[in-house]
This record gives structure tokens, C-alpha cells and sequence, in this order.
């Protein structure tokens, strides 16, 4: 239902990501005299856990084997000075960053919660622009308005609409007879939403409807009563988005202040 931003999402997702060693913390095992954290055993175990895992003897073996996989295959590395080279620096550097940035994030949020009447109003919103009735609609789209018409004519001498569709430049539905399915008018942009909601089942547009793609000829084949999702089954959407937009603005808002050269 919703676009997601790509940065938003990239921020907010979690990953485990091994963490250097601390000198104080308390060592879960060693490998080779090196010692493997507690630290981050316990974050392996908690990430395995809330992708849905149950607490376990087998998970903590498996965990535990994992870890000491790692610890060995990064020993090698460094045995052959992988840990030097400057990209491999980089990297790990980044992965460092998107732990802290992971971490100030999932904390941010929760120190900024967002509230149940704000999100019942985008809630009420979205269904605004949704309406209440969807369509089930053809189209054929074409880069001028002269071929427009001239489908519109041979509409009109009867040819069908499925035929012509196949010169239609959407390869999403031309192969299809310039079938789009079900849709509400806003899924559309405006010109050609406010053009199908004015046709009546099984006419079609007399004129061409012109949109930033070019030249539509649209079908109305169907209409009925657009069923609606209850709120709290989007809910969790709606909190996500919610969530994205804050992170969004935060960004945005640092990024104005921040001096960068």
C-alpha cells in the first residue's frame, strides 16, 4: 500500500554484525587465546531470537559454533593481513557505523513515539484518497495525441479494445489487452483517475487523456464498493511509515545544521 524510502528502510533495518572485542568484557570462549565476548554472544542469541528462534540447548550450540567459525576464518584473515588493506578498513568501518546508527535509531524512535491519533488521521487519510469505489479498468497508452484519436476511432468502428491494446508502450498490461486489474482512482495520477471515475461500465474515453506518460485511452469495464481494511489490521504500517517519516525528518534536520565541506 505504501512506498517505503529507500534510506528510511536502509536505516532502520537491523543486521548482525561481529563487534571488535572489548578488553572488559567477559569472555565467552576463546579461540587460539583469542577470546570471543559475552557481549556478543548475547547480541547473536538475541538477533537469532527475535528473527524467531526458540531459546534452546540446539540455539546455543549453534550460536556458539557460529561464533567460533567466525572467530577462526577472521584469524586467518588477519594472518594474511586482510585487516590492513584500506578497503577492507572502509568496510569495516561501515559496519561499525551501522550498528551505532542502528542502535541511536531504534532508540530515537522509542523515545519519540508516535501517537495513536496521528496515526488514525493518515489512517482516515489514505482512505480519503482512496475513495470508495475501485474500478476495473484497460488502458492503452501512446506517445501521441493523434494516435490516441485514431485508436478512439477505431473504438468507435468496433474493433476491440484488446487488439489495440497491443500497440499500447506499457509492457505491463499490453500483452494483457491493456488489462490493469482492480484499482481504486487514487493508485492512479490525477488526470487519468479523475478520467476513469467518470466513465460508466463498459464505456471508454472519447478524447485522450494526457498524463506525464503520454496518451491514455482508457476502459471502465467494472466498478464496485472498494473494501477497506480495518485500522488495526494496517496499524502496523501505518507505524512503520510513521516511523520512516520521523527518521527522515531527523536526517534532514541535521543535515541542515551540520557544516559540511
Amino acid at each position: 500500500m505504501f512506498k517505503v524510502s529507500r534510506l528510511a528502510a536502509v536505516l532502520l533495518a537491523g543486521a548482525v554484525i561481529s563487534a571488535p572485542a572489548l578488553a572488559a568484557d567477559k569472555a565467552f570462549s576463546t579461540v587460539n587465546g583469542q577470546a570471543i565476548p559475552q557481549s556478543i554472544y548475547d547480541a547473536f542469541v538475541a538477533e537469532q531470537k527475535a528473527q524467531g528462534a526458540q531459546e534452546s540447548a540446539e540455539l546455543r550450540n549453534a550460536v556458539k559454533e557460529e561464533l567460533i567459525r567466525r572467530q577462526l576464518l577472521a584469524q586467518e584473515a588477519k594472518k594474511q593481513g586482510l585487516d590492513k588493506d584500506n578497503k577492507i578498513q572502509g568496510q569495516m568501518e561501515l559496519a561499525k557505523q551501522a550498528v551505532l546508527i542502528r542502535a541511536f535509531l531504534a532508540d530515537y524512535v522509542q523515545k519519540h513515539p508516535v501517537s495513536e491519533s496521528l496515526l488514525k488521521s493518515e489512517f482516515e487519510a489514505i482512505k480519503a484518497k482512496l475513495g470508495s469505489t475501485e474500478y476495473k479498468s484497460r488502458h492503452i497508452l501512446v506517445d501521441k495525441e493523434e494516435d490516441a484519436k485514431a485508436l478512439i476511432a477505431k473504438l468507435d468502428k468496433g474493433e476491440k479494445f484488446a487488439d489495440l491494446a497491443k500497440q499500447s508502450k506499457d509492457p505491463g498490461s499490453k500483452d494483457k489487452g491493456g488489462d490493469l486489474g482492480w484499482s481504486a482512482p487514487g493508485s492512479y495520477v490525477p488526470p487519468f483517475a479523475e478520467a476513469l471515475s467518470q466513465l460508466k461500465k463498459g464505456e471508454y474515453t472519447k478524447t485522450p487523456v494526457k498524463t506525464d506518460f503520454g496518451y491514455h485511452v482508457i476502459l471502465q469495464e467494472d466498478s464496485r464498493a472498494l473494501a477497506t481494511p480495518p485500522y488495526e489490521q494496517v496499524k502496523p504500517q501505518l507505524q512503520q511509515r510513521a516511523n520512516q517519516m520521523q527518521v527522515e525528518n531527523l536526517v534532514k534536520e541535521l543535515r541542515a545544521k551540520a557544516k559540511v565541506n
